[in-house]
C-alpha cells in the first residue's frame, strides 16, 4: 500500500511538472509573438498634451504596431511650448523606417477610441533624428475641435439669414416687376401704350 501511495505522489508530480512547464511554455510564446524578447530603441518625444493616451498604448507606422509608449513623464522645465515627455520603445526591427519617418503625432482609434501614437511621413519635411527629444505634432484637442466648429455654425447662420434676407428682396423685386409687366401689356392690349395725354 505505501508503494501504490508513492507510485501516485509520482505522478501527480510528473503531471505538476508538466503543468507548469506547458504554463510557462504559453507564457513565453504569447511574450514572444507580441515582441517583449525583441531589442528596443528607445526615442524621447516632447508633447504640450496628451488627451487620454496611457503607457502601454501602440505606437504605429503606416498602421503597422512598431513599438508602444514605454513612459509618460513632466518636464522641469518646457521645451518649446512642450512639457510632456514620452518614452517610445520602438522595436529594432523598424528603427530604419522610423528614422526615415518626418512627424509624430496622437491619434484616436476611431470616434470614441483608445489613444496612439502615429509616426509619419510629410513630403519635404527633415527626417526624425531618434539620439534626440524629437517635438511631437501639436494634439487637436475635442474642445478646440468644438470651437471650430461652432465657430463654422455661427458663420453658416449668417450666410443662411443673409440668403434669406436676399430672397426677400427678390420676391419684392419679382413682385414689382410683375405688376409694371401687367400694366404694360393692359395698355398694348387697349392700344394706349405711347399715349401720353
Amino acid at each position: 500500500m505505501a508503494k501504490d501511495d508513492v507510485l501516485k505522489q509520482f505522478w501527480a508530480g510528473i503531471f505538476f511538472l508538466l503543468g507548469v512547464a506547458l504554463i510557462t511554455g504559453v507564457i513565453f510564446f504569447i511574450g514572444f509573438q507580441k515582441g517583449l524578447a525583441e531589442p528596443k530603441v528607445r526615442v524621447s518625444v516632447l508633447f504640450d498634451k496628451v488627451s487620454g493616451l496611457n503607457e502601454g498604448a501602440p505606437v504605429r507606422l503606416s498602421g503597422v504596431t512598431v513599438g508602444s509608449v514605454e513612459k509618460i513623464e513632466f518636464l522641469d522645465e518646457e521645451v518649446m511650448n512642450r512639457g510632456l515627455e514620452l518614452q517610445l520603445s520602438i522595436y529594432q526591427k523598424f528603427a530604419k523606417q522610423v528614422a526615415r519617418c518626418t512627424r509624430i503625432s496622437i491619434l484616436t482609434e476611431g470616434v470614441l477610441g483608445a489613444k496612439y501614437v502615429e509616426i509619419g511621413r510629410v513630403a519635404g519635411a527633415p527626417t526624425l533624428d531618434m539620439s534626440r527629444p524629437i517635438l511631437g505634432e501639436p494634439l487637436l484637442d475635442v474642445y478646440d475641435l468644438a470651437e471650430v466648429l461652432q465657430d463654422t455654425a455661427a458663420s453658416f447662420n449668417d450666410t443662411t439669414r443673409g440668403i434669406n434676407l436676399m430672397t426677400g428682396q427678390l420676391q419684392i423685386i419679382s413682385r414689382k416687376s410683375k405688376r409694371l409687366l401687367d400694366r404694360i401689356e393692359q395698355r398694348v392690349i387697349d392700344g394706349n401704350l405711347f399715349k401720353v395725354f
